[in-house]
């Protein structure tokens, strides 16, 4: 049946399931009497809806509260074991999984390391090398848990790049930094980790995967807009205008902060990454004179250069001192951009170079920032450290299919008939069937 606004009565159902889901996740445990005012619903629709969710499995009683005069309210909220959904992070020292029930509790992790000691940087994201951490990763974690593959919701997956859709190959991602020139990722994992066709892949750039979780559940909850940046061997950054929306990713880290100034690894000249990311802030305070240990990875290296700058008791090194200071100005310089070109409520900082650099100097970089930026947008903006450490990103890939879950009303998605199925996806059944 069509409504006169084209919404069907089918629409209307998934919209109250969606609305009861995720007033309970929030801000739950609720009692169907608070569900009303909460989500606008009529006493008879919460009545509708929480049995059918009850009986599901997606919601179950959790306890009674007082009501004024009259018998206690049973309180409801998410069942935790009525889905599992994985989140893994590609990222540029290792590759991270973690497994988590439908309330992001964390069931299961396991990390698999990237190669640093080759020449060449690109050697490190070799694309079979990467699929097979994520084929055993996934295998590990679910066998950790005991939990069968068939219960999962889907995958999300965090990585570096511009992530495209193509009806024969689903994601495939765009990551120059990383030497990844349209690699079909979804199709690649499809064929190599042995999970059913029916668990969805949510492949997508890892910084927005990062502002998902800080909107989510960490800094940047209760804000209407927000940049949330990411910092890492590279920069990025993810712009939010709708605080339960999906987020946009930009390649903030590729916007030009001198014209014919030091060569990225994007192949450019004068990328804001080509001076603030940690592999080149190391390499230039190695051409300074700095000495970052032998043989260390980029985040123990990071680590070494802010203790010679910042000693407990030590005289400073100066040269990372300097080299440390002229990184704050070129990030305070890029604030101002996202600041005047987006005027956000917050920025954020994420990312495991962004949580040792911003303990140091944010403070330094939100002056250059308001030095840079027009005075009306700047006066507007809280510039704060993301609050959920080094796991952000992994939650919020597991996110993905968890939103595309209460977008449904909390029902799994329907299985593509072999028509609708792109075309590697009868390959993927054909070898399944041998």
């Amino acid at each position: 049946m069509t409504m006169r606004n084209g919404r069907t009565v089918r629409d209307l159902r998934r919209e109250n399931r969606t609305a009861v889901l995720q007033r309970l996740y929030f801000d739950g445990p609720l009692s169907r009497f608070s569900l009303g005012p909460a989500t606008g619903l009529s006493s008879g629709s919460i009545s509708n809806v929480v049995a059918e969710l009850v009986a599901e499995g997606l919601v179950e009683e959790a306890g009674s509260v007082d009501s004024a005069g009259g018998r206690p309210r049973t309180l409801l909220r998410i069942t935790p074991g009525s889905g599992f959904m994985i989140g893994v992070d590609v990222g540029e020292t290792r590759v991270r999984i973690e497994l988590f029930d439908l309330t992001l509790t964390e069931l299961a992790r396991t990390e698999r390391p990237l190669a640093i000691d080759s020449p060449n940087p690109h050697d490190r994201y070799e694309v079979g090398v990467v699929v097979g951490h994520l084929r055993e990763g996934i295998a590990e974690v679910l066998r950790i848990a005991d939990v069968p593959a068939e219960r999962l919701l889907g995958v999300g997956v965090g990585v570096p790049g511009i992530v495209a859709h193509t009806a024969e190959d689903g994601a495939v991602v765009h990551g120059q930094t990383i030497g990844w020139d349209a690699v079909p990722l979804e199709r690649l994992l499809r064929e190599s980790v042995a999970l059913p066709a029916t668990v969805p892949y949510w492949i997508d750039n890892g910084a927005k995967t990062l502002g998902q979780a800080e909107m989510w559940f960490g800094a940047g909850r209760g804000a209407r807009s927000a940049v949330v940046v990411l910092f890492g061997s590279g920069v990025g950054a993810c712009v939010v205008t709708d605080p339960m929306g999906p987020g946009r990713a930009i390649e903030w880290g590729h916007l030009t902060v001198r014209v014919r100034g030091r060569r990225c690894r994007c192949g450019a000249q004068g990328c804001l990454e080509a001076y603030a990311g940690a592999e080149a802030l190391l390499e230039r305070w190695r051409e300074a004179g700095g000495r970052p240990p032998a043989g260390a990875d980029e985040e123990t290296a990071l680590a070494a250069m802010l203790a010679a700058a910042y000693p407990a008791e030590a005289e400073p090194d100066a040269t990372a001192v300097a080299v440390l200071e002229e990184t704050a100005e070129y990030l305070g310089a890029g604030f101002a951009d996202l600041i005047n070109l987006f005027q956000p409520e917050r920025i954020l900082v994420g990312g495991w170079a962004g949580l040792q650099l911003g303990a140091r100097f944010l403070e330094t970089v939100k002056g250059y920032a308001s030095e840079y930026a027009l005075t009306y947008p700047a006066a507007r903006v809280g510039i704060d450290m993301g609050t959920l450490g080094p796991d952000a990103v992994t939650v919020g890939a597991a996110i993905l299919p968890l939103a595309d879950f209460f977008g449904r009303g909390g029902r799994r998605a329907e299985a593509e008939t072999a028509e609708e199925q792109p075309a590697w996806a009868s390959t993927v059944r054909e070898r399944a069937a041998h």
